[in-house]
This record gives C-alpha cells, structure tokens and sequence, in this order.
C-alpha cells in the first residue's frame, strides 16, 4: 500500500476514463469529481510549483464533449453510491470525508481557456440536475485570467445559478513576485481587475499557494502587499467568503521549490485573518 497520503494522489484517470478522475481533496473535504478541460496540458500560466506532469504528454489532446459528459454521467452515480471506497485507490478514505462534495472544473491547465466554456457549464449542470444530485457544487479552480471574456461571464452565471462555487488563484501582492511565481505574460493588473470584477458579481474563495523558492519564504513585505490586495478588492465592493492559505503537498515543476512548515502556513493564515478580517483557511503540505 502507498505511504502517500491521499490528497498527494491526483492522477488526472480512473481506471479507463479520459476527461474526467476523482479525487479525495483536501480543500473540498471529501471527494472531489475532477473535470479536466485541458488535456493537451497546455496552460496560460507557468508555474513555478505547478503539479501537473507537463514531461509526458497525454494520449488524449482534445476535449470530447459527449465522452466527458458519458464518463461524468457513469463516475457521478459511483461516487454518490460510495460504490468506489471498494477500489484499491479510495478504500482508506476516512469516513468523515466518504462524501461526493463537488464537480470541480480544473485538470492540466486552465479551464476557462476552453473555447466551449459555457457549453461545457451547461451541459454538466444539466445532467448534475437530472441525476437528482443538485446539492452537489460546480467549483472552477482557476487563475481569473480569462474573466473578461464574455463567454466566460456566461460560464460563471451558469455556475451561480447551480451551486456553484469560483476558487480564484491569487499567489501575490505585487506584479514582481507575481510573475516571479506564474511566469506568464498576463498582467498582474489584469488578474486584480478580473478578481474584483467577479467577486462584485458573487462571493469568490481566494486559493492562495506559497511556498519555499530557493530556500527563502515569502517576503513580509509580500505577504502585508498580498493582504493589501484582498482589501483593495473588498473595498471596491467584492465578496470574498473564504481565503485558503495553501502549500504544495506533491512534487513541484522545479527543484527549488518547497513546501512551507506547518507554523508557517498558520502565521501567514493568522496575519490575512487580522489584516483583512475575513476567514481563512489553511492547509498543509502534509495533510490537514
């Protein structure tokens, strides 16, 4: 048996399926039905601690709407049933989290660069509601990059209308660690803009990840610019109801990149909660 705790376990396949893979999470608390809209791997963004394997690339390169929609349609029941705590990979899920929380919308890059974005929301919602299982969330795990786009804005409307839950990605409180950390050419601006924009609309989760590079935590003067930032976008009218303090918990794309001790993560947790004043939550690289 692995020694790995399950949350470091997030192989994008189940058995034979392609798009779409169950995790346990440890941010979700239980089972997560991940739907992998980026199977050609190819991401807007370059993380320098992203988990996903870019060395291999996948049979799969394109999203087929009507085999997703088919796998999603077969996992939903099996994990809802707890029929999948008999496989090998699930049978040691602790019982407080044999739980399908959610349907959630991230894989190999990120989700809202899929053309058919609005579509793709539709269609799961749909058949979420015809299997009966409406308590079960849609969550986009995303970097907000792609907010302004208007079949995006159509994507994100059907998610309120459907339980549904935006996780934004936000690792930093200037455009120099920003880049430093995503190394993507989109703007830091462009992101803060887009944050604000949809959390005026409906309450985000911000998912913050940070990190050990080269040896060295996040600076003070970060963390107190990052904390700036999460006011800025309250104080133009944004909802924010939740802000996860993170750190990796599975191999990194580059060597120089650590995970943050467990104090650690609770001091920047502790400084977000009495500068912003809203809730946080933390979560380590070795578990909860």
């Amino acid at each position: 048996m692995s020694t790995h705790p399950l949350h470091t376990l997030h192989e994008r396949s189940f058995d034979h399926y392609r798009f779409v893979y169950p995790v346990l999470s440890r941010r979700s608390r239980g089972i997560s039905l991940g739907v992998n809209l980026n199977p050609d791997k190819v991401c807007n963004f370059d993380c320098i601690y992203c988990q996903v394997d870019r060395t291999r690339q996948s049979e799969t390169r394109f999203v087929e709407l009507d085999a997703l929609l088919s796998e999603l349609a077969e996992l939903l029941p099996v994990v809802s049933s707890e029929e999948i705590y008999a496989s090998s990979k699930f049978r040691d899920t602790p019982p407080q989290l044999r739980r399908l929380n959610d349907i959630a919308f991230s894989g190999d890059g990120e989700p809202t660069t899929f053309r058919n974005f609005d579509t793709i929301m539709a269609s799961c919602a749909e058949l979420k509601q015809k299997l009966g299982l409406d308590e079960v969330k849609l969550v986009l795990i995303t970097n907000a990059s792609m907010f302004h786009r208007p079949h995006v804005q159509r994507g994100l409307e059907i998610l309120d209308a459907n339980q549904g839950e935006i996780w934004a990605k936000l690792d930093a409180g200037t455009a120099d660690y920003f880049h430093r950390i995503e190394r993507t050419p989109i703007p830091f601006a462009q992101i803060l803009d887009n944050i604000t924009a949809a959390a005026r609309v409906r309450p985000l989760v911000i998912q913050s990840l940070f990190m050990r590079v080269s040896g060295e935590s996040p600076p003070i003067a970060e963390l107190e610019a990052f904390c700036e930032r999460l006011q800025e976008i309250l104080a133009a009218g944004g909802k924010l109801s939740l802000v996860q303090i993170y750190t990796i918990a599975r191999q990194p794309a580059e060597s120089f990149v650590a995970p943050l001790a467990d104090a650690e993560v609770d001091a920047i947790a502790q400084l977000v909660r009495e500068r912003v004043g809203i809730e946080v939550a933390p979560f380590y690289g070795s578990g909860d």
